[in-house]
């Protein structure tokens, strides 16, 4: 794998440059031909936290996970076990979507112990509704109403329907699908 480590707020070393890589070479046992993914990490700092940041793009998916803790190594060792984590999880689900799909190698080469099968995940609630035209700051106030996570709305600025939704920091982001 080849690794890029930035820094945010902070200066990268040798010695976290060597523990990251160290620690992030666990992944190669889950790809067939690891040594042509770019695995992305960024460490940043906020207040007393620390946290990375590790984006793995594959051709057909992007993995990504992202953890926060006062100690950067011990931020890198939760990070690396949610990464693990979303791979064991995904796997069956990402086979099953592409076994039909002629020349598709999902570079994922492992056996699942029978313990960590899939939950087979399943839509249990469908809702139907009607979008009203609004602005970005009605949205906000419907999604605080609601005490939701996400809004869906169509977006009169922009023209185009939008998802608001709540950020980890609690602040607020816009995807507008046109």
């Amino acid at each position: 794998m080849k690794l890029n480590i930035r820094g945010n707020k902070i200066e990268v070393t040798n010695s976290i440059k060597k523990y990251a890589k160290e620690k992030i070479t666990r992944l190669d046992k889950y790809f067939d031909n690891s040594e042509s993914l770019e695995v992305n990490a960024l460490i940043k700092v906020k207040g007393k936290d620390q946290s990375i940041e590790i984006t793995v793009p594959t051709p057909k998916f992007t993995l990504r996970a992202e953890e926060t803790n006062a100690d950067l190594y011990a931020a890198i060792d939760l990070v690396l076990d949610k990464l693990e984590r979303q791979i064991r999880k995904n796997k069956t689900r990402l086979n099953k979507k592409y076994k039909n799909v002629e020349d598709v190698n999902l570079n994922m080469d492992f056996e699942l112990a029978p313990e960590e099968e899939e939950n087979n995940k399943r839509i249990v609630k469908r809702k139907n509704m009607s979008m009203k035209p609004m602005d970005e700051e009605e949205a906000i106030l419907q999604a605080e109403l609601l005490n939701h996570d996400f809004f869906v709305f169509k977006n009169i600025e922009e023209e185009c329907v939008s998802v608001l939704y709540r950020r980890k920091d609690g602040d607020y982001g816009i995807i507008n699908v046109k």
